[in-house]
């Protein structure tokens, strides 16, 4: 459900993900190989299935929405990041735009190269770097936002 949930932007698509998942690890149950981590297969299996979904809903063509231009270096404070749980941290990677967070999740998370997501979801590598770039940016705004509301919540830190 992890792996899924990374992908998803809610919790009912993730559902749909493991089932859809679950489905495919039982019919390509032959091609596993037993001198391999079963584990590992079946996540491999999960994100391939996460990928299949981007690409039939065309999600990915959302990958060229801007942001709103600004540069963020800087602006949250790191202590931000430690002070949200895991949900708030998935929360945050579940709002960015379907192109943003798949390419996010897999080079971030999954640590695949930029080469493998362009063959995965069918589009080039610099659009890969691209969409990475661009949801850092989105995530750097939100913990700026989330930085600026606790220190107006609780003071100056």
């Amino acid at each position: 459900m992890n792996v899924s949930r990374r992908y998803a932007s809610n919790l009912e698509e993730a559902k749909s993900l493991v089932n859809e998942g679950m489905l495919k690890v039982f019919q390509q149950l032959h091609t596993y190989n037993p001198e391999f981590s079963f584990g590992g297969w079946v996540r491999r299996v999960m994100v391939n299935t996460a990928i299949d979904h981007f690409r039939k809903v065309k999600a990915y063509e959302q990958r060229f929405q801007d942001i709103d231009g600004r540069e963020f270096t800087d602006a949250y404070q790191t202590n931000v990041i430690d002070e949200l749980s895991v949900e708030e941290l998935l929360r945050l990677v579940q709002q960015l735009p379907p192109a943003y967070r798949i390419v996010f999740s897999l080079y971030a998370v999954e640590e695949y190269t930029h080469k493998e997501i362009a063959e995965q979801l069918g589009i080039s590598e610099g659009t890969s770097k691209s969409n990475y770039a661009k949801a850092r940016a989105k995530l750097q705004q939100a913990l700026a936002g989330l930085s600026q509301k606790n220190t107006n919540q609780h003071g100056q830190r």
